[in-house]
Formats: structure tokens, sequence, C-alpha cells
């Protein structure tokens, strides 16, 4: 197990050093896809070792502060290296583009770990640096899966966005090597336990997004970039502030520790666990930090996909989710749930408002985020259910519909929902792959909308049981914010599938130019969304259920037998019916037509009309938007003051009574 832990971490680092020194098109393309099918195929094994060892949590320990064991000694000198080569580049690009801001966080958040490591202030006792569980399994076959078949389809992409964009220049072996080097970055993170070395891939993570981001180096990508950049840094320098105050105060320097001891210490941990939560917050652009994810959209879609689904927003989510037993029913925990809620509510609002294709994405990627925070801050063995259900097939279908919408653009020269009218006719396998992404992440019965019930059903159960009137009013306020949240959800995917899948007969079918790796990485994440569809059921038994056994030490039923077998009814009649009507029914009717009505003379092409004028006007047809009712301007503000209120509330209120100082 040991050698495919550090398989799994180090050989990515090793191909993104091999892509940065090969600039022969061909010879990286080679590389990638051997890269892509060795990280997988060690992943799954992984896996299966995992299993195969019982399905027991697996630890790594070390003895002393820089550790008994050599290897372990030179991970954490590699690290402290690295540490200083990130606070450098931080720096130097600081001092390049004149953010001053930027190099005071590094420098103060660096500084303050390196003080915690080399002044004796950090415990002196044997802790277990790597942690292996059914969790860390999830994310090890996330990460693996669905980030490298991105790799495999922005070879393809990258050719033809170079192509399109002359006035970019061509650094591609410097993309793909950033790409491998998050990859390996989200596999140290997913497995470390020692929050040392969490912390040091957490800042990988950070600064690789700020490279990605401004791959094009225009004003607008640069100042995106540093955006997600500084906001990362001040989730980081508050990660870092958690971790002193747990190893000065509590003796803690490690997850499972601070997991283990978060009931007995109860409040007295609270500061030091926002402090954490704070972070993980950050990097899952919870508001009102959500601007930095949204401003990664001007990045290649390879990036903005990687970023929005299987790493860099899942390293929050994933923190929170760890830190679920330490927050329930705790002031860190009603933050955290609190934040997302609103999160959640405010971006499905303000996703309706907007036709671009990948911002649509990156709203939904928000609020997505945003449930599962709040899952995770409420905290029980069902919303940690959820939680967990949340994060895998949102992973899939939005990287899905990511690298949709960058093929959609590349074939089509748009983006715009709006020019996808009639694109069912057009790009049929491409509207097709759109389909079930949209399918997965809001249709019954989906996972996504599983969970969400799940989520709801949590949420109501916990605040109708509680004897806390603070948790009482907090479930009260999710609630409200999912079903709201739900609904607005439910008007924005609808109105872009109808518009993909609503046609014109004089629509033809145009060539198709998206190249054999793209429909690869395409075709492989739609069938892993179907396939997740069929056997959620099985993931849930097997893999969510013993880690809140793990965690919790009792299992509560979350969904009932009887809704089970309900959902596998309807998935197979949501794949079964479409199938036998076009089979028996409507392949051979010949399409049909509609006359369209205008108040006055129609023209013959059906298209238009002739006013009172004797005019020929044309008439077209467009999406409500409501930007009247949900103007970003009127909406995002006062959302962020809001979130920073809730904020400031419990951490005043935390130190008031003492949790952590």
């Amino acid at each position: 197990m040991g050698t495919l832990v550090m398989f799994l971490v180090g050989f990515p680092f090793i191909s993104a050093l091999l892509l940065t020194l090969i600039r022969n098109n061909s010879a990286r393309k080679v590389i990638t896809y051997a890269s892509s099918t060795l990280i997988i195929l060690v992943a799954l094994t992984f896996a299966v070792s995992f299993y195969t060892l019982g399905g027991v949590p697996l630890t790594v320990e070390e003895g002393g502060r820089l550790g008994g064991h050599l290897i372990t000694e030179l991970v954490d000198w590699g690290m402290i290296g690295g540490e200083c080569f990130l606070v450098a580049l931080i720096t130097i690009l600081g001092i390049k583009y004149k953010k001053w801001y930027v190099i005071l966080l590094s420098v103060a958040q660096t500084g303050l770990e390196f003080w915690y490591e080399f002044t004796g202030k950090k415990p002196e006792f044997a802790i277990r640096n790597l942690y292996i569980d059914q969790m860390t399994v999830i994310m090890v076959l996330i990460i693996a899966i669905v980030g490298t078949l991105i790799t495999v389809y922005a070879c393809g992409y990258m050719d033809d966005y170079h192509n399109h964009h002359t006035d970019v220049k061509d650094r591609r072996p410097f993309f793909f090597a950033i790409m491998y080097v998050f990859i390996g970055a989200m596999f140290g993170l997913v497995m470390s336990n020692n929050l040392m070395w969490l912390y040091f891939f957490w800042e990988v993570t950070s600064v690789c997004s700020f490279l990605l981001i401004g791959y094009t180096r225009t004003e607008e990508a640069v100042h995106n970039s540093f955006r997600a950049l500084w906001m990362n840094l001040l989730g980081g320098l508050g990660m870092a502030g958690g971790i002193v105050l747990l190893g000065i105060k509590h003796d803690i320097s490690d997850i499972q520790g601070l997991v283990a001891n978060g009931g007995e210490l109860g409040g007295a941990v609270v500061i030091p666990v926002m402090l954490l939560a704070f972070g993980a917050l950050t990097k899952s652009a919870q508001l009102p930090f959500s601007k930095w994810l949204l401003g990664a959209m001007v990045a290649p879609t390879p990036s903005s996909a990687l970023l929005h689904s299987a790493t860099m927003v899942k390293a929050g989510v994933y923190l929170l989710v760890r830190l679920s037993p330490v927050m329930e029913d705790q002031l860190s925990g009603f933050m955290v749930a609190l934040v997302g809620g609103l999160t959640f509510l405010a971006m499905s609002m303000l996703a309706i408002t907007v036709s671009d294709g990948k911002t649509v994405l990156a709203y939904s990627t928000l609020s997505n985020l945003g449930l599962i925070t709040a899952c995770a801050g409420i905290g029980t063995q069902e919303t940690v259910w959820a939680a967990i259900m949340l994060i895998i097939f949102h992973a899939v279908s939005k990287a899905l519909l990511f690298q949709t919408v960058g093929a959609i653009e590349h074939q089509t020269g748009s983006r715009d929902i709006e020019t996808m009218h009639g694109l069912v006719r057009r790009y049929p396998y491409l509207t097709w792959t759109l389909v079930i992404g949209i399918a997965g992440m809001f249709l019954a019965p989906f996972g996504m909308l599983v969970s969400k019930w799940a989520a709801l059903k949590a949420f109501v159960d916990t605040g109708l049981h509680s004897d806390n009137i603070i948790f009482t009013l907090v479930s009260t306020v999710l609630v409200l914010c999912i079903c709201f949240g739900s609904a607005t959800t439910l008007f924005y995917w609808s109105k872009w599938l109808a518009t993909a899948l609503a046609s014109n007969p004089a629509d033809k079918r145009h060539k198709n130019t998206i190249t054999a790796n793209q429909w690869v990485s395409l075709f492989t994440h739609g069938g892993l969304m179907i396939l997740i569809c069929f056997t959620f059921t099985a993931i849930s038994k097997y893999v969510v259920l013993p880690y809140i056994n793990g965690v919790y030490g009792i299992i509560s039923e979350v969904l009932s037998q009887e809704n089970i077998v309900l959902s596998v009814i309807m998935i197979v009649l949501i794949f079964l019916i479409p199938i036998l009507t076009y089979t028996l029914i409507a392949r051979n009717r010949p399409f049909p037509k509609a006359e369209r009505y205008f108040n006055g003379a129609g023209t013959e092409d059906q298209v238009g009309f002739i006013d009172s004028f004797g005019n020929e006007k044309k008439e077209f047809l467009t999406n409500w938007y409501m930007e009247d009712i949900f103007d970003y301007r009127l909406m995002y503000r006062p959302s962020c003051a809001v979130s920073i209120g809730i904020m400031l509330a419990f951490v005043i209120t935390g130190v008031v009574s003492g949790g952590g100082f």
C-alpha cells in the first residue's frame, strides 16, 4: 500500500517535469496518455487493495518532530524547501505585477508555520502522517479518473485553442506540467493526516490555480489570477493560525487527533476549527470569496474543468467533511452551515441571470459547493452522507459539462446558451453529453437530486429533534435555502436543456471537428455519470456508510429500501422509455411543422411578419433571464455583507466564550 501511495503522490510530479522539458506536441500527448492511464490503473489498484486489506483505516506514523524515519525526514525537509520556493515565486511575481498584498500574505503564513515548526512550539510526539479510509479512496478515484481524463481532453482542446487564439503565446508545456503538479498535490492533500503536510499541499494547489488562471497573461487573466491567489492565501493564513493554535493549546497536530478529541474538548477548540474552516471556505469559493472562482472562467476550459470538478474546490469541502464530527452542534458548524446555505441560495439565483454557458456552470458549482458546505457544517450522519454523495456526483457531472461547453464553443464559435438552439440537430453527440451532464445535476432520479432530497430531510430531522435552539434555527434557515435554491436550480437547468433540444426542420447536421482524445474524455465522463446513477446504492452501502460508521460509530438509515427500489426503477425507465419511444414510434414519423401565429400577416418562412406599415419584421425567441429581479449588483454585495456578518458574529461569540484561546 505504501508503494501505491508514493506513486500516486510522486508520479504526477515526475510527469510534470517531463512535460516541461519536452516541446514536441506528439511526444507530449504520448506522455499525457501514458501518465493518465498509469494513474487511473494505480488508483483503481489502490482502491481494491484497501478493501482487500479489510476496508479498515490505514495509517503511517512518524516518531518525533522531524520524523524517526529517513523517508519521513526527507519529506519534511522537502516540504520546507517547497514552501520557500512558493514564497520566492509569489514574491517575484508580486514585485513584477506590483501586487504587494500577496507577498505580505505569503510571507506571513509561511513565517508563522516556520516559527511553529522550528521554535519547539510543535508538540513532540509521534503522529500519523497519512490516513487512508473510505473517504480517501473516494477522493483518490475522483482525482485520478476525472482529473487525468481532463488532461487527455486538453491534448486536443489546446491544439484547437491556439489555432483560434493566435494572440495567446503557446505555453502548453507549462500548462500541462502545472495540471499534473495540481493532481499530485491533490493526492497528497487527501492522504495527509499531518496538518503540516496537508497545509503544504494546500498551498501548492493555491499557487497552481493562480498559474492556470493567468495562463493567457492578458490584463484580465492577470487580475483574476491574483484575486484567486490573495483570497486563497488569506484562507491559508487562517488555516496556519488554526494549526498553530491546535498544536500549542491542545497538543493536536493531525486531523484524526482533532476528530478523536473534538467531542471531549467541545467548545474549547471552536476558534481553531473556525480558522481551519475559514481556509476551507475560501478554497471552496464560498461567500464572500466566490468572485475568484467566477474569475477563473478566463482560463482555458481544461483548467476550468479541473478547478471546478476534481481538484481545487473539492479540497475545501473535503476538509469540511473531515471536520464535520467536530463541528456538529458547535458555533463553528453553525457558521459554516449558514455561509454554505446562503451561498447555495444566492448563487442559484444569480445563475438565472446569465446566458454564458461557462458562467452558468461556475454559478452552479458555487451553489452546489454551498450545499455541500451546509451539510458538512450541520455534521450529522445524514448530512455527511448527503455531502459525500454530492461530491461524487458533482465531480463527474461538472467535469463533463465544462468539457462539453468548451467543445461546443470551438464547434460553433460561441458558448452563449441562446446560440445553442437546435444544437441537437447540428451536433447530436455533443448535445447528448450535455443532456447527460445537465440531467445528472437536477433530474430525478439522478444522484444530485437524491442527495439534495437527503440533505433536505436531514435538515428537517435535525431541526425537529434538537434541543439546541440555535441548531433548530439554523436548520430552519437551511430548509428555506434548499427549497428556494432548488427551485431556481430547476429554472436555469430546464431553460438550458429545452434550448439545446428544441430544433427547426431547417437545422442540418454540421461537420464534427472534435478530436478523438476529447471524445474519449467526454464519452468516459458520460458513461461514468450513468454508471454511478445505477450504482449509487452500492456506493452508499459499501463506501459511504462504512466511512460514517467509522467516524460516528453507528449507521442510521438515510434512504429507505423502498426509496432505493423506486430510484432504481426510475433510473431504468428514464433511459428505457425514450429509447423505446424513438425506436417504435418516433423514428419513422415526419418532423411536425408548427405554424406560428402573428398579429398580422406572417411571412412564408414563418420567421417574421408584415407590420401595419407593410414592413417585414423578423421574429426571434429568447429565454427570460430575470436580470431586473436577480440583478448581480443588487444581490452579490449584500450577500457578501451578510456572509461576513455571519462569520464575524460567530467568531466574536467564540472568542468571548474562550473557544481555543
